[in-house]
């Protein structure tokens, strides 16, 4: 497993490569255009690895705008993320034990950064030392009373023309060049400089060292540099053609500059020798005109360039975290308890065999009472969620401290929960969370964050033999019908219920997310009983497996699925909804 505090830097390793590999495959399209497009192309996958993804993201993220909606995010937004982020972590990790496995593996971020480290001041030592050893013969140098828009420096040593400086460039010299050179080869040599003067190729050569000095051990960025100084000089060697100079002239010229000079080894200064010299001469020699780029061409290039920038800042948008808790002083239209009274449970409240023994009662007009309630339980509550989609980076007392809550609204309103109808009751425990989400805001000053991952999952299929249970009833000639559901730990009833809530009742037991896959539509009863001792099998293809708990009197839950519903649990990926709990506070007593 990869350690967490790898995978932001993984996770930008591997965008930045495929953004290499895509300019790669738009260079290949460009060949037969002057080099100048291939030169840009190059330059921004090598600044894409300046800059993460996760920058763009967020850029985008700041402009979305929050919901409070707990529904996970669509197919593709998962798929984007997976696609563009494969080494990040299965979920949130909660406060618990030491894990051992981590513990064992700790060292090896600090291994890798040590390295890094060691080769990111050996290429930067190396760049340091070149560009004194040029400054130095720069500064013994004399300028030359040449009439061009930048100075001129005659430099002692065999060092190759070429131009110095970022901000204040200068065009260097060897002393006695004149003597080698023609005038029409001079001419022709000062021209190429001043192309790169024009084109601030220093600039874009810095720049690339940095990415260098930084990912010093990617292969792919050093094959990068190579591509940008053989553009780089081609492209000089383009302009130099079309501003009326020889091809013999000029390729006579780099040959002389060549045999009696050396080359610069000085990644931001622009020469004249650079690139592959043979293929340089030949391409000089036969001037062959290079086409501008076609309509299409452009808009290739346009249409990969906003991808590259837009996508990222767009998937932020649609993709931003939810702040699910309304902050205080939100609308005045959103649901709210007027009377609530919140005060530390009392200590060493009995057990159950299912965890500590609580009170939930809802009354008429809604009124809700809670006893024995620590924050994590209130979460899942309000928003219909189970242990395992539930993580904290605040507070270590979410899930420990215990409260009483009596809330209730103040003129009564909601009607008595046991004298509405199926759906009625459905839209009067959706009103209800969301009273307790706002108590959870005001009182507990709560933050969520919700994300979304692609993790393990059961699909609700249909079995072979389809399925064991009958659709509702029409109501009696009373009108009254049989509704709700009573559920616990081994024991399932529903009545008058689609299968998708039979599906998230199903994912408290199975420990993972339950999807509805059945197809199936309408309502309909079902009884359901198992033995909630009995292992779960940890492959729900094998819902036969043997319970290996020696208590267990029934079939596991998977088993009962099967034989008594007709139904089957199947093993599956699928994305889940995660809520992190960024933030909360004690409440006040009162």
């Amino acid at each position: 497993m990869v350690p967490s505090s790898l995978s932001p830097a993984l996770n930008h390793l591997w965008q930045s490569t495929l953004i290499a590999t895509v300019a790669a495959t738009l260079a290949v399209l460009l060949k037969s255009n002057r080099a100048q497009a291939r030169y840009w192309v190059w330059l921004a996958a090598s600044m894409k690895f300046l800059i993460p993804f996760s920058l763009l993201v967020g850029v985008g993220s700041r402009f979305g705008s929050p919901t409070a909606s707990p529904n996970a995010p669509g197919r593709f937004s998962m798929v984007v993320e997976q696609f563009g982020q494969p080494f990040a972590q299965a979920q949130p990790h909660i406060v618990a034990a030491p894990n051992i496995a981590a513990s064992q593996t700790g060292w090896l971020p600090d291994f890798l950064i040590a390295v890094w480290f060691v080769g990111f001041a050996a290429v930067l030592m190396r760049w340091c030392l070149n560009w004194q050893r040029v400054r130095a013969k720069r500064r013994t140098g004399s300028f030359l009373p040449l009439q061009l828009s930048v100075p001129v420096v005659s430099t002692p040593g065999l060092l190759e023309p070429g131009v110095f400086g970022i901000w204040r460039p200068v065009i260097l010299l060897p002393e006695g060049i004149t003597e080698h050179l023609a005038p029409s080869q001079m001419k022709a040599i000062l021209a190429h400089e001043l192309c790169h003067v024009r084109r601030r190729d220093n600039l874009a050569a810095a720049i690339h060292l940095i990415v260098e000095a930084i990912f010093w051990f990617h292969p792919m960025v050093w094959w990068i540099g190579a591509r940008l100084v053989e553009e780089r000089e081609r492209a000089c060697d383009e302009e130099v053609l079309s501003m009326g100079n020889g091809p013999n002239v000029y390729a006579e010229s780099i040959l002389k500059v060549s045999k009696f000079y050396l080359g610069s080894r000085l990644t931001c200064m622009s020469g004249v020798t650079g690139s592959d010299l043979k293929a340089r001469i030949e391409r000089i020699m036969t001037n062959c005109a290079s086409r501008g780029l076609n309509l299409t061409k452009k808009l290739l290039l346009a249409g990969a360039g906003v991808a590259v920038v837009a996508g990222p800042i767009l998937f932020g948008l649609l993709s931003v975290p939810r702040s699910i808790a309304q902050p205080k002083g939100a609308s005045p239209k959103r649901l709210s308890f007027d009377i609530i009274s919140i005060r530390p449970a009392a200590p060493f409240r009995a057990t159950t065999p299912f965890g500590n023994d609580f009170k939930l009662w809802y009354g008429p007009d809604s009124h809700v009472i809670l006893s024995n309630v620590t924050l994590q339980f209130l979460i899942k509550l309000a928003y219909g969620l189970r242990d395992d989609q539930i993580a904290s980076s605040g507070p270590s007392w979410f899930g420990l401290r215990r409260f009483d809550i009596d809330a209730k609204c103040d003129p009564p309103v909601g009607g008595d929960p046991r004298r509405l109808s199926f759906d009625e009751r459905q839209a009067y425990n959706e009103r209800l969370n969301l009273r307790i989400q706002s108590l959870l805001a005001d009182r507990f000053g709560l933050k969520l964050r919700q994300e979304a991952k692609e993790k393990a999952v059961f699909d609700l299929v249909v079995a072979k033999n389809g399925h064991k249970f009958q659709a509702s009833p029409p109501p009696g000639p009373d009108g009254q019908v049989k509704q709700g559901s009573r559920v616990w730990p081994g024991h399932m009833e529903v009545y008058r219920a689609n299968i998708e809530v039979v599906a998230r009742m199903l994912s408290d037991f199975a420990g993972r997310t339950v999807i509805d896959r059945t197809g199936l539509t309408g309502s309909y009863d079902l009884t359901l009983d198992w033995s909630p001792e009995a292992a779960t099998p940890l492959d729900a293809a094998d819902p036969n497996a043997k319970s290996s708990a020696a208590d267990a009197s029934g079939p596991s839950l998977f088993t009962a699925v099967q034989e008594q519903l007709g139904l089957k649990l199947e093993s599956a990926k699928g994305p889940v909804p995660l809520f992190v709990v960024e933030s909360a506070s004690l409440p006040d007593a009162n």
